[in-house]
Parts: C-alpha cells; sequence; structure tokens
C-alpha cells in the first residue's frame, strides 16, 4: 500500500482524534483500513412487485393503509402494531414490533413505503422501516457497516465518501492490467468506489468478484513464494528407484491397486527421485487403501538404501501397523520394528543401535521416536499418519533427524478441496478418492431415542451372528450441564440389559495406556463383543468382526467425527451398519442427521460439514491457517479460489514475474510480508 493509504485517518476531513479512537476499535488505523471496511451486507430499497419476491425475502413496497392501526402489547415494553395494507391490488397485513408510536401517524387512506420481511404463506409483511408518501431512493442499494459505540452506519458512509473524495485517486492497483482484462475486472478504485456506494446490484457484484480475487491471489502468492523459497533453499536428494522392482512387489501383492492408489503412488515416487524435497499431504477415506500406498513409498526408499519412519498418534494403532507390515515386508527380508513408550530396557536398546547403524530400514513409533536418544543411520522418507494430531514441533523434530529427507503426511479426515489448497498451499497435495472393489457400503440409519428398544434388538441378532458392536457416548460421566448420555451410565445400562448373553467393555480417554490396551486386546479377540467408548476409538481401530456402530446423541458430533467412528465398522466381508440415535433441535442438527444417511463419501461429508460449520470451525479457528479475508469465503467462492491458485503458481514459476515491471507491486507486496525472509526477489 502506498504512502496516501497509509496516512492516519485524521487526513479525512471530519475525522477528528475522538472519531479516530473510535475506528481504531474496529481496527480501522489508516486512510486504507477505512476505505477497505467493507459493508457486511446491503439493504435492498428497490420497489418490487409482490409476484416476482420470494419467500422470506426482503422488499420495499408502496402501498394504501386500508385499516387503523391495531396495536397488542405484550408485559411492559414489548408491543406489536398491525395495519392492512393495498399493494397493485393485493392486500396485506403490515406488522412492526415494539414500534407503538407509529400508530399516531398512520391513518386509513394514507400511502406508505414500507421495507421488511416478506411472509407468501401469511401474506404479510415484518416491516424494518415505514415512510410516508412513495419515497424511491437514488441509490436503492444501502451498504450496512460493522460499527460500535457512537459510530453509526450513516457517518461510517460519510468518513467514506470523504475519503474516497479525497484520495481515491491514489488507490494503488497491484493486479496488473493483463489479469484485470482476463477475467473483465474493475479497477481497486472502481471496485471500492462500487463496493461503498452500489449504482445497481450487478455493479456491485461485479466489484466484488475482484476483491475476492485480489485477496485470494495475494494470499495464494505469499504460498506459493513461501513454498518456491523453501524448495530453493532445501537440498533435498534424488534418490535413485528402481522402478523394475517397485513394479515386482506391486504385482505380487494379494489384491491389485486401484487407479487412484497408483496415481498417488507415481505422484509420490516421482517426488522422491527429485531434486527437492517432497512435502505432501496424501488424503484418503477410510477404508481407501493409504497404508499400502505408503508401504509401496517406504519400499521404494529401502531399495534405494534408506530408512523410512512412520509415525502414528496411538500404541493401538502403531501396533497394527507394525503386524500388517511385518506380513508384507519380513518375506523379503526387510526388518520392521516397533518403537514406542512401551519398549523399554534391552530390547529398546538393541532397536536403537539396529537404526542408528543402519540395519534396521523400516521403523513405526509414536511420539517415541522423536526423542532425542533415537537416531537414523540414512533416513529417507518421514511419514506421519493422522498429521492433525502431532503438533508442527513434533513433525518437525522427526523430519530433522535425517539430512532433508521427503515427508509424507496422511489422513484419513478428509478435507476439503477448497480449504486443502488454502491451509496447505504450501504443500503438494495427493488424494486416494476411490474405494477397493468389493468393499460394502455401511448402511446407515437415524433414530430417535425412544427407538433404543429395537435398536438394543438389532444389536442382539449381529451378536447372535458371532459379529460385535460399538457403543459411543459423548461424555464419560454425567454432567449436570449437559443432558447426554455418558459412557459409565450407558455401560452399565448394557451390562444389565446383556447380563448372561454377552460382555460389555468399558473404554474412556482417563484409562492408563494399559488399561486401554487391555480393553482393546479383549475386544480384538472378541472375550468381549460390545464395547462402549469415547470417541478414543475415533481413530486407529480395527477390528473386521465388529458390524454394528451405535453413536448416543449424534447430533452433538461434527459430520467428519461421526464419519470416522462409522469407519471403524464395514472393515471385514460382513454387512455393517451405523445407527445415529439422535432428537437434534436445530436445523443443522437435523441436516446432519440426513446427510450422514444420504453419503458414505468422506469427500462430499467434509464439503458439507465445511458449508455447515464454515472455514474457522472446521480446523478449530487458531489451527485453521486461513487468514481473515475481508471480501472473500472460502467455501462459496471456491471457484475464484483456485483460479488464483493456479495464477499466482504460474506467476511464481515464470521469470517475468521477478524481472518485469507490471510485477513490481505484487513482488512488493510478497517481500513486505516477509515470505522470504528478507531476501532479495528483485
Amino acid at each position: 500500500m502506498n504512502e496516501t493509504m497509509n496516512q492516519p485517518v485524521t487526513v479525512v476531513t471530519g475525522i477528528g482524534e475522538e472519531t479516530a479512537k473510535l475506528l481504531q476499535g474496529l481496527r480501522i488505523f489508516s486512510v486504507g483500513d477505512l476505505l477497505e471496511h467493507f459493508p457486511y451486507r446491503y439493504e435492498d430499497y428497490q420497489l418490487k412487485d409482490l409476484h416476482e419476491v420470494k419467500h422470506e425475502e426482503r422488499v420495499t413496497v408502496v402501498g394504501t393503509v386500508q385499516s387503523e392501526p391495531s396495536v397488542r402489547y405484550f408485559g411492559k415494553k414489548k408491543n406489536r402494531l398491525s395495519f392492512r395494507l393495498l399493494v397493485n391490488q393485493i392486500l396485506v397485513t403490515v406488522t412492526f414490533f415494539n414500534r407503538a408510536f407509529l400508530k399516531n401517524q398512520i391513518s386509513v387512506g394514507t400511502e406508505l413505503t414500507i421495507t421488511g420481511k416478506w411472509d407468501q404463506h401469511r401474506m404479510t409483511i415484518t416491516g424494518s422501516e415505514c415512510r410516508k408518501g412513495r419515497e424511491e431512493r437514488e441509490q436503492t442499494i444501502a451498504p450496512i457497516y460493522s460499527v460500535s459505540g457512537k459510530l453509526t452506519t450513516k457517518s461510517m458512509r460519510k468518513y467514506i465518501y470523504q475519503a474516497m473524495n479525497q484520495y481515491g485517486y491514489d488507490i494503488p492497483d497491484l493486479i496488473p492490467d493483463e489479469l484485470l482484462k482476463s477475467y473483465k475486472l474493475p479497477t481497486k478504485k472502481e471496485a471500492l468506489s462500487r463496493l461503498h456506494f452500489p449504482p445497481n446490484a450487478e455493479s456491485m457484484k461485479h466489484a466484488r468478484r475482484r476483491m475476492v480475487y485480489e485477496e485470494f491471489l495475494l494470499f495464494q502468492l505469499k504460498m506459493q513464494a513461501f513454498r518456491k523459497a523453501n524448495r530453493d533453499r532445501t537440498n533435498g536428494r534424488a534418490l535413485d528407484i528402481p522402478e523394475s522392482e517397485i513394479k515386482t512387489f506391486i504385482n505380487q501383492l494379494p489384491f491389485p491397486l486401484t487407479g487412484a492408489q497408483q496415481r498417488v503412488v507415481n505422484e509420490v515416487i516421482q517426488d522422491i527421485s527429485s531434486p527437492y524435497r517432497m512435502n505432501r499431504l496424501l488424503q484418503g477415506d477410510v477404508g481407501s487403501g493409504k497404508t499400502i500406498v505408503a508401504a509401496i513409498c517406504m519400499y521404494a526408499v529401502i531399495q534405494a538404501g534408506y530408512q523410512a519412519a512412520l509415525m502414528v498418534p496411538t500404541e493401538i494403532l502403531a501396533e497394527q501397523h507394525v503386524q500388517s507390515l511385518k506380513e508384507i515386508f519380513e518375506p523379503l527380508g526387510i526388518r520392521v520394528e516397533l518403537l514406542s513408550g512401551s519398549v523399554k530396557g534391552k530390547k529398546r536398546a538393541e532397536k536403537l543401535t539396529a537404526l542408528e547403524n543402519g540395519e534396521l530400514g523400516l521403523v513405526v513409533g509414536t511420539q517415541a521416536l522423536i526423542q532425542e536418544d533415537v537416531r537414523f543411520q540414512k533416513l529417507g522418507l518421514v511419514i506421519t499418519d493422522e498429521q492433525h494430531r502431532f503438533g508442527v514441533e513434533q513433525r518437525r523434530v522427526l523430519r530433522d533427524k535425517g539430512e532433508n529427507p521427503d515427508v509424507l503426511f496422511m489422513t484419513a479426515t478428509p478435507i476439503p478441496r477448497t480449504l486443502a489448497i488454502s491451509v496447505f498451499g504450501d504443500m503438494d497435495v495427493s488424494i486416494i478418492d476411490e474405494m477397493p472393489a468389493g468393499r460394502k457400503k455401511i448402511e446407515t440409519y437415524w433414530a430417535k431415542p425412544d427407538m433404543l428398544e429395537r435398536v438394543l434388538d438389532f444389536i442382539q441378532k449381529e451378536l447372535q451372528k458371532g459379529r460385535q458392536a460399538y457403543v459411543i457416548c459423548p461424555l464419560i460421566e454425567e454432567s449436570e450441564k449437559l443432558d447426554v448420555q455418558n459412557a459409565i451410565d450407558v455401560h452399565m445400562i448394557l451390562n444389565q440389559h446383556y447380563k448372561g448373553q454377552w460382555n460389555v467393555g468399558l473404554m474412556h480417554g482417563r484409562l492408563h495406556a494399559t488399561e486401554k490396551d487391555a480393553v482393546m486386546d479383549a475386544f480384538s479377540k472378541n472375550e468381549t463383543q460390545i464395547l462402549v467408548s469415547t470417541t478414543v476409538v475415533e481413530v486407529g481401530v480395527n477390528v473386521p468382526n465388529a458390524t454394528v456402530m451405535v453413536i448416543y446423541d449424534a447430533e452433538r458430533f461434527g459430520l467428519a467425527q461421526l464419519h470416522q467412528l462409522r469407519g471403524r465398522v464395514g472393515r471385514g466381508q460382513e454387512q455393517s451398519y451405523c445407527i445415529l440415535l439422535a432428537d437434534p433441535k436445530s436445523e443443522v442438527g437435523k441436516e446432519r442427521m440426513r446427510i450422514m444417511t444420504e453419503t458414505n463419501d468422506g469427500f462430499v461429508l467434509s464439503e458439507r460439514d465445511l458449508e455447515l460449520r464454515g472455514p474457522g470451525d472446521f480446523f478449530g479457528a487458531k489451527q485453521s491457517g486461513l487468514p481473515d479475508f475481508k471480501v472473500a469465503d472460502v467455501v462459496h467462492d471456491y471457484r475464484a479460489l483456485e483460479v488464483a491458485r493456479r495464477d499466482a503458481v504460474k506467476l511464481i514459476n515464470s521469470n517475468d514475474f521477478w524481472t518485469k515491471k507490471e510485477y513490481r507491486g505484487l513482488r512488493n507486496y510478497i517481500e513486505v510480508h516477509g515470505v522470504l525472509n528478507g531476501q532479495k526477489i528483485d
């Protein structure tokens, strides 16, 4: 932003020190901040024909009063004023809440201009504004601003209008003319003027499109410049991968790879073979076959003479990975070992020695892998499973145990593409979006709590077939604040219900690691047939014999978590079922239940979850990594986001961007924001 835009707001006529302090509360310090304090919504005062207005749409109409206004009082301060209004031969009822004073201003035969919400079914308008006579505004679309204290929308409009008059001539335009022409976008000055003072709806939308693109392009340029700087500074190693041996290894697997698995393997192998260090995120839905992809990549690295490490969040998951990887690798003479908190003494010392001298090619572990005494001879590949469960620092420590090893992050929590290319813009993203052949779809049902007896009968029938069931609860113990089922109570109820028939286990986060292992071991061996648990089983539990997943108070969970829990069943050959016990009161809760019963596709669910919750809630506001866009919305503007990312990649990788005058503004923006850590980029 240039010097004019950086001037304090007090240079704007009409803004003194007192007003400047009020504006600071809205994070408005400079002229540029004021001009980019955009309306959060608009009021449409254009007169409309009620035949063309949709139900619950805001509308402005002119009509003649047909009945004397009546007022009903509710308590001391609440009231409702109503009267009939004839609008173009349509008789409607107009209602104002807590505006009893209007009664003295309204009489039969008076012409009024009314603005409010139209109820098509009841033929009523719930009014927000009432003006005498036919009042057609010069500016029919009025911006509404976020304000606080003594500031009003009216005063904000006045200050912005004055700032545009005084300094609008000097608004800088970072986007080069070729891009503006390519997408038929207005200049920055035109866009700001139309957003604050829109002559019509179409003009305002066009201006917004320009600002959305600018915000996304600047963000993506920072991400891509950061990525380029990292790649240029990092000396990766081009591993010599024996392709024929990899093909032989894949061909001897007991099942063929899906097209998606093969594509991802090719992407990773290409990265490993390149001189740049791989930094890739692998997304795959529950059961899509990420583990075998990881195994192929680890095999490739080991055949190239390097070591591989797989870090997972829980000991249970680590043991399961070791078991499955041993079945694949031990016949080939490749040693696989577990390194976790429970591995101690001589066993641990022996494994650490084998790692350090290169005898051990593949190690699977928990956070124990990042302890100081764990040293590798030639670490070539680091894979982190369920990467969001580890902190940035934990992942970095493991990565730093080798000399710039390639890094692959894996997650079974599908992240919407719109978020993946935003949050992980400095990474390559691979997606396994195809399920292995023959995998049966989990049948999902939504049941109300009063249907519990039928649900218990259904569990009984499955257990009689030799199957097992999970029952998930939101809480461990009873809470006075939340009226939700808790694991301890449910465990007691089910124990009583199935007494003498089936064994019921209890699992929750307060158990010690050894107790959790004992509970899971008993369930894995079918010594307990029902496992009552909190969400600790969400990730990393594999019991193919379990065919029923019952989730109490399912409306309390997000779609992504419900999908993860559902993924604990359907891992064997038998048909599996997920039953959502829920009585949601909100429309969002009901919609979640409907979506869960309609699709088993984790990526579809994640997109819908994003729409329902918003990006800040999807990861948690602090963890999202998303900037606070002023205009853009990553959910609704995802096409613009993808276009901006494509343009940013093209620009950053072109010589013209770093040398030509027309890109100087964008280059300066990147440098000012410290993306290249003070490196000279021009």
